[in-house]
């Protein structure tokens, strides 16, 4: 049978010593191996096992359930946000009632462009939205996730190093491949007429495209927030409140 990857997570009651030895024993008769362990937040820990049956999974669920010093919060198949808290030992903050919406801080920026890396690499048409203020770093993630993802990048409007307003792009630059980087403002506000058609055009690409300021974007095009398939949040800290008057109206070269 083909291998299967699970993931595992349960909170410690009572961490007494040999926990951990008991359950990797438990693993271990069962013939389920453990690919990833690390401790989540605290008293949680996270596990990426691997098993050829799925019985054998159910079985150590109803196991592990008998242990009194532990609940299971999680046994699944992993999603995204399982591979990167085992990984990088915390979860990424999730919007309770937006669920496309993920939250960083500039203290997380490692996990941030390791959750865009594995999100670029995803094939077809994905739309992503980044909030977040001026210099808290968006720009950067975005190329520093791209690299992670081995795809190239493609400035269609940005302020990193001065305006940029792209009225065309070479056939290489037109590739369904590369991750399209679009500043929402300068896209919208500062855009002229060619500008727009071509950004109709990447638009309707089978390609990964990144807004930053998609509020803005939304605001002053035909698009809406349902054309999204993640909305990311950077903040300086997790107090700052994102908003745009402050900016929107002297969008100069230093943004």
């Amino acid at each position: 049978m083909e291998l299967k990857q699970w993931y595992l997570e349960y909170r410690i009651h009572k961490n007494r010593p040999g926990l951990l030895g008991d359950v990797a024993s438990l693993l271990g008769m069962l013939n389920v191996n453990i690919r990833t362990i690390n401790g989540v937040e605290g008293k949680t820990r996270g596990m990426l096992l691997e098993s050829d049956d799925d019985e054998k999974i159910v079985l150590l669920g109803d196991m592990l359930a008998k242990v009194t010093n532990i609940t299971i919060t999680a046994l699944r198949q992993p999603k995204l946000v399982d591979i990167l808290a085992v990984r990088h030992g915390r979860y990424i903050e999730r919007d309770s009632d937006d669920k496309k919406t993920f939250r960083f801080t500039r203290e997380e920026l490692g996990l941030l462009v390791d959750f865009l890396g594995e999100i670029f690499k995803r094939e077809g048409n994905q739309i992503i939205g980044l909030r977040g203020m001026p210099r808290v770093g968006k720009t950067e993630s975005i190329i520093a996730g791209s690299v992670c993802a081995m795809k190239r990048w493609t400035f269609v409007s940005s302020t990193l190093l001065r305006q940029t307003v792209r009225s065309q792009l070479s056939e290489e630059e037109m590739n369904d491949a590369n991750v399209f980087i679009i500043d929402g403002i300068v896209s919208t506000i500062r855009s002229n007429e060619r500008h727009h058609e071509l950004l109709q055009n990447i638009m309707q690409m089978q390609s990964t495209k990144v807004i930053e300021h998609p509020d803005i974007f939304v605001r002053e095009s035909d698009y809406d927030y349902s054309d999204f398939d993640i909305i990311i949040e950077l903040r300086n800290n997790p107090d700052e409140e994102i908003v745009y008057d402050k900016f929107t109206e002297s969008y100069t070269d230093d943004i």
